[in-house]
């Protein structure tokens, strides 16, 4: 009986992890129609969901500078996983502005897993997220970002947040409409960038003044982010 058991348990890890393969190679070309977090918010709070895919070039390069400013700013360099943020978050005994988590591991969350903070779930996207730094290059991994992150209750991806908070494409965010946005990503559900307190409005300019060391639009008008460069001196 125990044999049995431990066979079907391997069949079902083998199963799973080929499934978990096929789904990052697939998503490497095809967009997302909704993420599990979507699932879980549309199911368990009955919510409206807003959501529309746009390409990378048809969201504002200061968006694209600004969220990765505030959430992550070694992104071109790192392979999935800051290190030294998360050693960091393990010292500290206190909440922090910016978590240690890097935007491809939110991908992984998003797309794929739950709200939480149990080791197994901890496993389960480092694994997607070292998947994701494999197959796809780092300016899916930000394309994909901007369009599945939450800016607000309901509210998913770049175009969405644009069109409900400033009734435009996001093509057309200025520099502080984008770093409004980026300053909500941690708790949208409880800070706006349509009615931004003080905090957030504070925030906001603190991630134009990170966006300004990072090297300004300029960084990501390559169309391809690097792998290897050197963020800040």
């Amino acid at each position: 009986m125990i044999r049995k058991l431990l066979r079907f348990l391997g069949c079902f890890a083998a199963f799973s992890l080929v499934l978990s393969i096929l789904a990052v190679v697939a998503l490497r070309w095809l967009n997302p129609p909704l993420t599990a977090f979507m699932l879980w918010d549309r199911i368990g709070n009955g919510r409206e969901l807003h959501y529309e895919w746009v390409p990378l070039e048809s969201i504002s390069p200061h968006l694209r500078i600004t969220v990765v400013a505030a959430e992550d700013q070694k992104f071109p360099n790192h392979f999935g996983f800051d290190f030294q943020s998360i050693a960091e978050a393990l010292e500290e005994d206190r909440s922090r502005t910016r978590g240690a988590s890097t935007i491809t591991q939110q991908v992984a969350k998003n797309l794929f897993l739950w709200s939480g903070h149990s080791y197994a779930r901890k496993l389960i996207e480092a694994w997607f997220a070292a998947l994701i730094e494999i197959c796809w290059p780092k300016q899916r991994i930000l394309e994909i970002y901007l369009n599945i992150a939450e800016f607000g209750p309901g509210i998913y991806g770049a175009e969405a947040a644009s069109q409900a908070f400033f009734d435009k494409p996001a093509r057309r965010l200025n520099p502080y409409q984008s770093a409004l946005l980026a300053a909500v990503l941690p708790n949208p559900r409880l800070m706006s960038a349509a009615r931004p307190s003080s905090y957030v409005h504070g925030r906001a300019w603190e991630i134009l003044l990170l966006a300004r060391d990072l090297g300004g639009v300029k960084y990501l008008d390559s169309g391809e982010l690097p792998r290897k460069r050197k963020l800040v001196n």
